[in-house]
């Protein structure tokens, strides 16, 4: 198993024996429970759907309940039939799973290399300085009121704006892939991963963190 899901929860320092400083962020890693296997000749593809978190059983709508009332009786360890998220991973070979399996974070260890993907912080409707990095426009030769503005974004032909024109609009709360980021420690007794660097998202958002 080289896959977890997680939930962000702050960034912290981590000194190394050497006395170095370390950025990191701390990730509650499971525990997950294997709540489907998916095989190539029933699914046409094989993967292994996991569930992380914990949420109100009313909350949870009947269709799903259904679907993880087959796992309920296979995991004792996990409340199952009130798991907040669910998630696929592709796998090779779907035969090493079984359907209740525990997943936690004792199968990484310091110094693994894993890619962590998660929704970023939602920014609202911004402008071009601050979506795109726009130097804006200089104040003389008459200018009042455009430090901020996007300039031209028209053109003599076509008579349209072009697609892919970058100008302001929503920004954040997308789906951001984070590679090679480095596990510094690991405890295993807490579920707790400390990886270094900053992860996307704000506090509480679901991480999926795969080795590579």
């Amino acid at each position: 198993m080289n896959f977890i899901l997680g939930q962000k929860k702050e960034m912290v320092e981590v000194f190394l024996e050497d006395g170095r400083v370390r950025p990191a962020t701390a990730l509650q890693a499971g525990p997950a429970a294997v709540t489907q296997i998916k095989t190539k000749d029933k699914d046409g593809y094989d993967a292994v759907q996991i569930g992380f978190g914990l949420k109100s059983a009313k909350r949870i709508k009947k269709p799903q309940k259904g679907h993880l009332k087959k796992v309920e009786s296979k995991n004792e360890k996990i409340k199952t039939e009130s798991l907040r998220w669910l998630r696929e991973f592709r796998v090779e070979k779907p035969d090493d799973f079984k359907l209740g399996d525990t997943i936690d974070a004792s199968q990484f260890k310091e110094g693994d290399r894993v890619k962590v993907s998660a929704i970023s912080k939602g920014k609202g409707f911004q402008g071009v300085v601050k979506r795109h990095g726009f130097a804006g426009g200089s104040r003389t030769r008459g200018q009042k009121h455009s430090e901020r503005e996007p300039g031209s974004i028209g053109a003599t032909w076509p008579q349209r704006i072009l697609k892919g024109k970058r100008m302001a609009g929503r920004m954040g709360g997308r789906r951001i892939t984070v590679k090679n980021l480095e596990i510094l420690k690991v405890d295993p007794d807490k579920n707790l991963i400390l990886i270094s660097g900053a992860v996307p998202g704000r506090r509480g958002t679901l991480v999926e963190i795969v080795k590579t």
